[in-house]
């Protein structure tokens, strides 16, 4: 897919590249010159798509890349908290169990 994509992009360039020259041209002669300027924006417009297309997803919009990692970070996090939690609250319980067990004992023995 890099490769196809490449290719697409060079010949784009390329493209940009002679449009550019032709626009450059027409420029000159001054007759043309409202063909020429027009031409050399398409050029500029080219060059710009080439790269764009050249350049993977990540490079072109880092920010949405960072974005969505930002939220799949976000959404790992809330959930071994929410794991980090439910072990708590289990490891509580057996404590507060053995805790009562022991006041029980303890209860029983300073009754006696």
């Amino acid at each position: 897919m890099w490769l196809l994509r490449g290719l697409g992009a060079s010949l784009l360039w390329i493209l940009a590249g002679v449009l550019g020259l032709l626009g450059v041209v027409l420029c000159v002669t001054v007759v043309l010159l409202p063909l020429g300027i027009p031409l050399l924006m398409l050029a500029r417009k080219l060059f710009g798509y080439s790269m764009v297309v050249m350049v993977p997803g990540k490079v072109r919009h880092p920010a949405h890349h960072a974005k969505a990692s930002a939220k799949s970070g976000l959404k790992n996090a809330f959930s071994s908290a929410k794991s980090a939690q439910k072990s708590n609250q289990k490891t509580a319980q057996k404590t507060g169990k053995s805790l009562g067990r022991k006041a029980r004992k303890l209860g029983k023995s300073l009754a006696r």
